[in-house]
């Protein structure tokens, strides 16, 4: 094949004319108007090329005799699914019987131009088609993220099948153990503190679906205001401590003594630092070392993050913070987890105007985090202060109702509320509920909303209609937590809004504000 021109793969038109002459002219004309054309031999050639990629194929009538026209046909025959391969058939006169032949037909996207052709008819109708095959190639760049990201969603739901059967094989053995034996009380103490810690971690995956899901979608609004980023990193790093000393690695803070300022929300900030934190401590071993530091200039703060662990392959540096992408190798394959927490990650630094991105030598060569996060002018003072109010105040022995069709969530969430101080009664339904309500008028009751007949969202309506319980604090309790699930329940007359299962300290702090 003589190349007269370079060209991308893709993007090149491949012409087989009459003669050598012929296809000179018309690389030259196509030339004119920017376009690259290379000449094969035969049809033989041509079909090879065609194999490799090419943007139009330009041949001339003549070609499709009996041996041509097979392997050409072939060799569109063997394009992907997605290709739409754009060919030109230069005719003598008579076009339009060629046209129309059963023959032309069967090769598909074909543009026939009759001879001698003008050169800006040549141009056009290639240019066009090249404009249609750029098309194809968008189609087939969506196709393949759409395939990738398929096989993501598969290899995430598999994930997140393991990740939940971790907590729950514990939680059955201690169920069996309790069941078949009287335990201890250091045995029992032991059992509690093993499924506690197995529930929190589930709830925490729960968490952060629900939460990835609703940043990525811009579903959420940051809180912000100015804050000493140095304090929300203390935060932080107090509350990943105890994974840190567990993993018996060494921790090393090193900030500044002078404060640096943010313009955040001081909640998700921390979240940030948390899941960047808990990221190291997973993926460094015993004994590794794990430092977190902070510098400045005068327009961006930096925190890094950084661990001695077994590191991040090159090529994964970018992709690391893509939804339910997981770093192969043994390793990290045991601490996987559900592959959105660097994805939260980002898209909360984002939402701050910043940016986040990780550097590694290597396969355990270990890890630095970098968060690059816009500084502004500290303010010239600050009210802190705080009470978290978590002491349940039992003064005040308020009646409590649960509603729920789940018996034992019904029952065992009543019998918290009682440990908590609460006169503590259930219903199993709507109906039922309204019934208890109507004979004992409870100052706060906690409704499922996702019950069978009468669902929670009818309960708080005829409550609220109801003038002898319109005092009544409507806690709605539901495993549906997105955004928009949380005003349509604040809007049908619920008072709060909580995400199952609601923890100790929640319970206790929404308590105490109706004591």
């Amino acid at each position: 094949m003589n190349k007269a021109l370079t060209a991308p793969t893709e993007l090149r038109v491949l012409l087989q004319l009459v003669t050598s002459r012929d296809t000179d002219i018309a690389i030259s004309m196509l030339a004119r108007s920017g376009i690259v054309a290379e000449a094969c031999e035969d049809a033989a050639a041509l079909a090879k090329e065609m194999a490799e990629g090419t943007g139009a194929v330009v041949i001339a009538e003549e070609v499709l005799d009996d041996q041509g026209y097979g392997r050409v046909l072939q060799a569109l025959r063997s394009q992907p699914p997605w290709s739409d391969l754009p060919v030109i058939v230069a005719a003598r006169s008579g076009a339009e019987a060629l046209e129309s032949s059963e023959a032309i037909e069967q090769l598909g996207n074909v543009t026939v131009l009759e001879r001698p052709m003008r050169v800006s008819s040549l141009a056009s109708s290639v240019q066009s088609a090249l404009k249609a095959r750029k098309r194809q190639y968008q189609l087939r760049s969506t196709l393949e993220g759409l395939r990738e990201a398929d096989q993501r969603k598969t290899e995430f739901l598999a994930t997140m099948a393991h990740e939940l059967r971790n907590p729950l094989a514990p939680l059955r053995t201690a169920l069996n153990i309790v069941s078949t034996q009287q335990p201890t009380p250091e045995k029992r103490k032991a059992l509690h503190a093993m499924m506690d810690r197995q529930v929190t971690h589930m709830v925490h995956l729960i968490d952060d679906l629900m939460e990835v899901s609703r940043v990525t979608h811009g579903k959420i609004a940051l809180r912000t205001g100015v804050i000493a980023l140095g304090d929300v990193v203390r935060d932080a790093v107090e509350v990943t401590r105890p994974l840190i000393t567990a993993a018996h690695q060494n921790l090393l803070l090193e900030l500044p003594p002078v404060a640096c300022h943010v313009l955040g929300d001081e909640v998700r900030l921390a979240q940030v630092f948390s899941n960047l934190l808990n990221n190291a401590s997973k993926f460094t071993p015993s004994k590794g070392n794990i430092r977190v530091s902070m510098n400045w200039d005068e327009e961006t703060v930096r925190v890094q993050v950084i661990d001695s662990g077994i590191g991040i392959p090159d090529d994964m540096l970018e992709t690391v913070f893509g939804m339910f992408v997981q770093i192969t190798g043994t390793q990290r394959a045991v601490h996987a987890g559900l592959g959105i927490g660097l994805t939260l990650v980002r898209s909360l630094v984002e939402l701050h105007g910043g940016r986040v991105y990780a550097s590694s030598a290597g396969t355990n060569e270990g890890t630095t985090m970098t968060v690059e996060l816009p500084r502004v002018v500290a303010p010239e003072s600050e009210n802190t202060d705080a009470s978290d109010g978590a002491e349940w105040n039992t003064a005040a022995r308020q009646k409590v109702l649960v509603v729920d069709d789940n018996r034992d969530a019904a029952d065992s969430l009543a019998q918290l509320l009682e440990l908590l101080g609460a006169n503590a009664s259930v219903a199993y339904g709507g109906e039922e509920a309204l019934n208890v309500m109507m004979s004992s008028h409870p100052t706060v009751a906690f409704v499922d909303i996702g019950m069978p007949g009468m669902n929670g969202y009818e309960v708080a309506s005829k409550i609220r209609a109801t003038d002898t319980l319109a005092g009544t604090v409507l806690i709605a309790l539901t495993g549906w937590g997105q955004a928009t699930d949380r005003e349509r329940i604040l809007n049908s007359g619920f008072d709060h809004h909580l995400i199952k299962p609601a923890d100790i300290q929640t319970l206790t702090q929404l308590l105490n504000s109706f004591a």
